[in-house]
């Protein structure tokens, strides 16, 4: 049985959302480059962080939806369901 991600039927979305990000960090990159106010580089920072939060939050419900929930029915759901804990957790330490 081939495994497939959890995040498969949203792949092109969450690539286009790093495509963004990417494209984000970049402009920080040239922010700091020409010398911006600090307040609007932190700005940008910020909106940077919630983008790829955001990423991991579709990320984390797509691992529950789909890997969660298989391993449940195949039987081995408490390994997953630790692995997603301490995904979760690391996720809100960052």
């Amino acid at each position: 049985m081939t495994l497939m991600p959890g995040y498969t039927k949203d792949k092109k979305r969450i690539q286009g959302r790093l495509r963004r990000i990417e494209g984000q960090v970049r402009g920080i990159q040239k922010m700091v480059e020409g010398d911006r106010y600090c307040i609007d580089v932190l700005t940008q920072v910020n909106a940077t962080k919630a983008a790829l939060e955001s990423v991991a939050l579709q990320l984390l419900a797509d691992h529950t939806e789909h890997c969660v929930t298989e391993a449940i029915r195949a039987g081995d759901g408490a390994k997953r369901v630790r692995e997603l804990n301490e995904a979760v957790e690391r996720l809100v330490r960052s």
